[in-house]
């Protein structure tokens, strides 16, 4: 069993950072391209960020240059750097993630989901 476990959100004010971490945990899973999506209040989930099995990555324009998604594969973990944050920042963020996991000789791909964590920027 495979879970994504996130942490890192909470609430900061207007200019300050925070560092969201998705951990994968169980079974012998390996993160192979992941993303980051958040959700507002009454509004549809968008998605922020993404990584590639390559390691390029992909912004939503409104986070560009303040946020930065990477990974760290000794640790199977997906991060995301979050800089100058805003108001309108505040959201769940959910991260995704994609890879295989080994089952004795055989690699079965997954797609897996995080609890989510609330991000709160105050003005």
């Amino acid at each position: 069993q495979v879970q994504l476990v996130e942490s890192g959100g909470g609430l900061v004010q207007a200019g300050g950072s925070l560092r969201l971490s998705c951990a994968a945990h169980g079974s012998t899973f390996t993160i192979n391209a992941g993303g980051w999506y958040r959700q507002a209040p009454g509004k549809q989930r968008e998605l922020v960020a993404t990584i590639n099995s390559d390691g390029s990555t992909n912004y939503l324009d409104s986070v560009k240059g303040r946020f930065t998604i990477f990974t760290d594969n000794a640790k199977n973990t997906m991060y995301l750097q979050m800089n100058s944050l805003k108001p309108d920042d505040t959201a769940v963020y959910y991260c995704n993630a994609n890879g295989l996991t080994q089952i004795g000789i055989l690699f079965h791909p997954g797609d897996y989901w995080g609890q989510g964590t609330q991000v709160t920027v105050s003005s």
